[in-house]
């Protein structure tokens, strides 16, 4: 959907017209879905924001700006929807997910019953049977937010900086360490 097909849809929601919201969830539904799942890594919770995401979209359809980028201003919306519902919740279940997004793989190693050696063969061999879930694990949860709205989410740096609300050279060197990370585990 270009700029365009969008405005046009929202135009139309703007008047009332549900067509409008079904061709923007039709063409958006996995992207507006991913953005969310990046913040909340839970599949249910990423559901029910998504949904409630196209609800909100066609109650704030007048508040859209025609020529200000409609990926970003979703993008946007999706995000921060997404950190509001984290700030809703418990303080208990915010800290069990911040301790998820934070282990620390050298941690693991320390606490392995095999101790492997630097460069080692055995090492060469776990690293290459890591799957992409848990590469993409190995990253902080910031690179990993800007890894998957590049990639998955077809964003320009310039449109995660502004969704992100940080420098564009921060997004770029961001996701350049996190390529590097993720080439370590032999993904490209």
């Amino acid at each position: 959907m270009n700029e365009h097909q969008f405005e046009e849809a929202v135009a139309r929601m703007v008047q009332g017209d549900k067509t409008g919201l079904k061709e923007i969830y039709e063409h958006y539904i996995g992207y507006i879905y991913r953005i969310i799942f990046e913040v909340l890594q839970n599949k249910e919770n990423a559901e029910d924001v998504t949904s409630e995401f196209f609800i909100r979209l066609w109650d704030k359809a007048e508040q859209f700006k025609p020529g200000s980028g409609h990926r970003g201003y979703l993008a946007t919306m999706a995000r921060n929807m997404a950190i509001d519902f984290l700030r809703k919740h418990k303080k208990e279940e915010l800290t069990a997910l911040m301790q998820d997004l934070g282990t620390d793989p050298e941690e693991e190693k320390k606490t392995s019953a095999f101790p492997v050696e630097k460069d080692s063969q055995v090492e060469r061999e776990v690293i290459s049977e890591l799957t992409v879930k848990q590469a993409l694990e190995t990253l902080k949860p910031g690179e990993r937010q800007i890894v998957s709205l590049k990639v998955l989410g077809e964003m320009t740096f310039k449109e995660i900086a502004a969704c992100m609300g940080i420098p564009m050279g921060t997004v770029t060197w961001k996701y350049q360490n996190a390529m590097k990370k993720l080439r370590r585990c032999g993904y490209e």
